[in-house]
């Protein structure tokens, strides 16, 4: 997972901002329902393994709310209250929101949960251990042979061969089966933790309005009560002073929480399909036994537990209930064609202003702990100066699909606006869809 499931706030909800008047509308409501009902077993699922083996995870019961403070948000969300009714979801309109501001509307889904996914899957990694599950870890995959029985293949060469590979690796590395490269788009958020002053509030926040600001609590191993709070989303790579991401999410903490110190920060990656529900089963339907799991947007925590479970019926030949919904191969409304059509030409936009890059840094020009897009004998490359002064450059044309990657400061990494491919200062893939890493031209 890229290191995704670590870099969440971690709710566990089927709550995914306004999503069911928009699904109501393009799928129709038996869809939509049908989408409510695999988000809440996927809750459940969670809960009962977590209850079956004994899981310390800081799991706690919480309602979910979403809320606006503007006339516009408050028709929105009245709109989705009369959703919540069509599909009989558990919840609706509130008045009663612990939040240190006024809102215009509010509505909320009751029973959910928040965790910690960490600790949550170091249990489950211990539990395979235990029954002699091979894991491979800082092992790359590259490429899957096709066949009865597949094969990955590594980057240092090695093979695993199965009857049934499942990708469940954020972005699906082989995206050319099935062009997933044109069908996901690829968005960067922020999140604080910050000790507050003021008092912070029971359930778990998310507002309709930009900025985007997810709001929840958690206890620490102290037992302090600390504040999460995320937003400020872009599409990846398209930023470059991302530390000003940290900056707004820390002024917004002191100024309704009174939370001056920010004890972490972290940013993650969110994948978000054409008609926002995930791509679940089979890569292609030539291919039946190489499955995928990707596009869970920004609500990985049960999208993804039922897209095991869904996987694993589909392996076992067993019926599915929610197969043909999360199918990969699903047919797509027009409108959603219209997002195939804009997520490719800014795709195509990003990629031509890259190669029109005409910036004139030198590599020697750069502070310590500074990196930028510089000129190199003529030709665009991306250098970094560590502390000590040891510059690094490497070819900035992403490995992936040759798009020219941009400089993140906030997490000192080289990023690709195409597809979010994410690289270290040294080139190494730090998240695909890119496998292999950059060349470097110094070090």
């Amino acid at each position: 997972m890229e290191g995704t499931t670590g870099y969440t706030t971690a709710k566990i909800t089927s709550q995914h901002g306004l999503i069911y008047d928009q699904l109501i509308r393009t799928i129709g409501e038996a869809k939509a329902r049908h989408y409510y009902q695999a988000n809440e077993d996927g809750l459940q699922l969670i809960d009962d393994i977590r209850k079956t083996n004994d899981i310390e995870c800081d799991f706690s019961k919480q309602d979910a709310y979403v809320y606006g403070v503007t006339e516009e948000a408050k028709r929105d969300i009245y709109k989705e209250a009369e959703a919540y009714e069509k599909i009989g979801i558990r919840g609706g309109l509130t008045q009663e929101v612990e939040l240190p501001f006024s809102v215009t509307a509010a509505i909320k889904i009751k029973d959910q949960a928040q965790f910690h996914p960490v600790k949550y899957l170091a249990s489950m990694l211990r539990f395979l251990k235990e029954k002699n599950t091979p894991i491979y870890e800082n092992t790359r995959a590259v490429d899957i042979e096709k066949g009865s029985r597949p094969r990955v293949i590594t980057r240092d060469g090695h093979f695993v061969t199965s009857d049934h590979i499942v990708m469940a690796t954020h972005f699906p590395f082989k995206d050319f089966d099935g062009l997933y490269f044109s069908r996901l788009h690829v968005e960067r958020s922020y999140s604080i933790a910050a000790r507050a002053e003021g008092a912070l509030p029971d359930g778990m926040y998310v507002n309709v309005e930009e900025p985007k600001r997810s709001l929840r609590h958690f206890v620490n191993e102290y037992g302090e009560k600390l504040l999460l709070a995320g937003g400020e989303g872009h599409p990846s790579g398209q930023k470059e002073n991302t530390d000003k991401c940290y900056e707004k999410l820390h002024d917004y903490a002191k100024e309704y929480f009174h939370g001056n110190e920010v004890t972490h920060r972290w940013s993650s990656q969110d994948l978000t399909t054409l008609d926002n529900i995930p791509y679940i089963g089979p890569i292609t339907k030539n291919n039946p036994n190489i499955h995928v799991a990707a596009g869970f947007a920004k609500w990985g925590m049960t999208n993804g537990t039922i897209a095991a479970k869904v996987i694993t019926d589909l392996i076992r030949g067993k019926a599915s209930p929610y197969a043909d919904l999360f199918s990969p191969s699903r047919n797509l409304s027009f409108q959603h064609v219209k997002s195939f059509t804009k997520e490719n030409a800014d795709t195509a936009k990003e990629y031509i202003k890259g190669r029109l890059d005409r910036r004139n840094r030198k590599p020697e020009d750069l502070a310590p702990g500074e990196g930028s897009v510089v000129r190199l004998k003529g030709k665009r490359a991306g250098a970094y100066k560590d502390e000590a002064g040891k510059i690094s450059v490497v070819d900035t044309t992403c490995t992936h699909m040759g798009c020219e990657l941009n400089w993140n400061n906030g997490e000192r990494s080289w990023d690709c606006p195409c597809h979010g491919s994410r690289f270290t200062t040294g080139g190494e893939v730090i998240e695909g869809p890119a496998t292999k890493p950059l060349k470097k031209l110094s070090d």
